[in-house]
């Protein structure tokens, strides 16, 4: 069993009901790919992907607005009455950190840019030489331009 994961299969519970359960990362060896340290942060392209029940078009764009200048780390937003997507690089030491504050991010963000009351759908974290690969095979998310909020 990992570090800091509970038994869980025919076992007790090890955490209270509603105690938030500590988010733990496994380490990938002292170095990943080029050589470089597991523990140095990296770059990760982050696309979250929201959805819920229809929303004004006005209201939606004003709230990935706000979003985006709160946070001028995303580059691209787009965006439906009922649905939208988030790209943006995130500098994280792994994959689980950058995936958990993703995770966090249309949640605790909800309320200060009033954005939908929409759920999280989707998840893509890659990292920055896959990212860069999969544009020049010709597919994955498509550089983003131009940056900022726009409609599907």
């Amino acid at each position: 069993m990992r570090p800091g994961v509970a038994a869980s299969r025919g076992g007790t519970a090890s955490r209270a009901v509603g105690e938030e359960r500590a988010l733990t990362s496994v380490a990938a060896g002292d170095t990943y790919g080029g050589g470089q340290p597991a523990d140095q942060p990296r770059l990760w392209h982050v696309t979250l992907s929201v959805s819920g029940g229809e929303a004004p078009l006005t209201e939606v764009r004003r709230g990935l607005e706000q979003l985006a200048h709160d946070h001028p780390f995303l580059l691209t937003s787009r965006y439906a009455n009922d649905h939208a997507e988030i790209r943006y690089w995130e500098e994280a030491r792994d994959l689980h950190d950058a995936a958990a504050v993703a995770l966090r991010l249309w949640g605790e963000h909800r309320q200060t840019a009033k954005l939908p009351p929409w759920e999280i759908v989707g998840l893509e974290v890659i990292d920055r030489e896959t990212y860069h690969q999969r544009i020049a095979e010709g597919y994955g998310p498509l550089p983003a331009t131009p940056v900022g909020v726009h409609p599907f």
